[in-house]
């Protein structure tokens, strides 16, 4: 109940301050190709719950029509001018400030994942990511916006990796360590550096 409050609160303030970027950043996305403004995605949530999250869009109009469900890659052609800056300090992702509102997410958890998503091998075999260890348990929780795989993994790190991360986020969850992914993840935004593909924080003492 604790961090639900926490959530709601600081979920209402930050929609409230970051009111002025809710007025610039749709002009900047609709002045570059003329497409939508948000991105809405079905994402499963606590308990297998599927949630539809939003997001502006960094990417071209229709981009997974183009190629399929494909994860944005370094130097990704679909991804906009205004999307690469969108992407880098998070920006793109301060609509899921009312998903944290209305309880859909919390600030700290697990990144929420898309129902039915795959994981492409290294081999080329597509392997569903309810299939890898600990992808149920991480659902314990309602999924973050931020949390130890997003500060802490390489972007590019298996799957199973960043579950074992998201598995000791879920055994040792506590009000500390969240205002500390908190405050780095601000860090992180501050630098710009949301699509470094290495690991953002060179000597993570997560716990």
């Amino acid at each position: 109940m604790i961090k639900r409050l926490f959530d709601f609160i600081l979920a209402g303030l930050g929609l409230v301050v970051s009111a002025p970027l809710w007025a610039v950043i749709p002009i900047a996305i609709r002045l570059e190709d003329g497409g939508p403004v948000f991105f809405p995605q079905d994402r499963v949530g606590r308990g297998g719950r599927t949630f539809k999250a939003l997001k502006f869009r960094s990417m071209v109009p229709d981009a997974e029509a183009r190629t399929g469900p494909v994860q944005a890659s370094e130097n990704d052609p679909r991804i906009t001018r205004s999307g690469r800056v969108l992407r880098a300090t998070a920006m793109d992702e301060l609509p899921q400030l009312w998903n944290i509102f209305v309880g859909d997410m919390s600030f700290v958890g697990p990144r929420p994942l898309r129902p039915g998503e795959v994981d492409v091998r290294g081999d080329g075999r597509l392997v569903a990511l309810h299939e890898i260890p600990g992808y149920e348990e991480r659902h314990r929780i309602r999924p973050g916006l931020t949390g130890l795989t997003q500060v802490y993994a390489a972007r590019d790190v298996r799957r199973a990796s960043k579950f074992r991360l998201d598995l000791l986020y879920v055994k040792r969850a506590s009000f500390c360590l969240d205002l500390k992914l908190i405050l780095l993840s601000f860090w992180i935004t501050g630098r710009g550096e949301w699509e470094v593909r290495t690991r953002k924080i060179s000597r993570p003492k997560p716990v």
